[in-house]
């Protein structure tokens, strides 16, 4: 995963992007929603052994899904689109949903306390520096930054999951990538919106399709 972020980490591209209001306090309410239940969800599977893999994989993840908080609420100061805000609402409890992991598992938590925008690891540091640097030119590049997140987000999550197999990682990594999927049908109907058609970034186009015309999930 560390090798995808380096690859995602430079070709940030650059498009004449435009930005109305849509459903997205819905959204983050069907996830907010969902998100009461995953403790007891995690709770009701077993504590099976956990590999390295596992274990790196979820310190990866904790701060993966920091990162997008941390970037969108950085954003939504600047630009103060509501897009923003409430994805990152849905982004701390996608990084509450990990640490409920490491918790279990009594794996270190690298975030701490850790201000906003600071990160362990050294890929993701420079991957946050980067989005920070683009997005803040422009609200173009802002919201450019938000479907990078979203489309990198999804990749890295469908690796993890050829990785593990202990139930209830499963279960928070399946969680996260509906949510991930949500949040950029959310970005592309913002686009649709103003007459825009987005093209993909990093998913390949068969993969994009199949998200974009599936509608929003939920179950998380």
């Amino acid at each position: 995963m560390n090798n995808l972020k380096t690859t995602l980490l430079f070709p940030l591209l650059i498009s004449s992007i435009l930005l109305t209001g849509c459903n997205e306090d819905t959204l983050n309410s069907l996830e907010a929603s969902a998100d009461e239940t995953i403790e007891e969800k995690i709770s009701a599977l077993p504590l099976e052994a956990i590999s390295s893999e596992e274990e790196a994989s979820l310190l990866f993840m904790r701060e993966e899904e920091k990162l997008a908080r941390d970037v969108y609420l950085h954003l939504y100061a600047i630009w103060n689109l509501n897009i923003f805000n409430n994805i990152a609402d849905s982004e701390q409890q996608h990084t509450n949903a990990v640490l409920l992991l490491l918790n279990r598992y009594q794996i270190a938590d690298p975030v701490g306390s850790n201000d906003t925008g600071v990160f362990v690891d050294q890929s993701l540091q420079a991957l946050y520096d980067a989005l920070i640097a683009s997005g803040s030119i422009s609200l173009i590049d802002g919201l450019l930054a938000g479907t990078t997140i979203e489309e990198t987000d999804i990749l890295d999550i469908e690796q993890a999951l050829l990785l593990v197999d202990n139930q209830d990682i499963k279960l928070v990594y399946e969680s996260l990538l509906k949510g991930s999927r949500n949040h950029l049908r959310a970005y592309v109907r913002q686009l649709a919106n103003q007459g825009l058609d987005y093209t993909p970034q990093y998913l390949s186009q068969q993969a994009y399709d199949a998200i974009i015309n599936t509608p929003t999930e939920t179950g998380r």
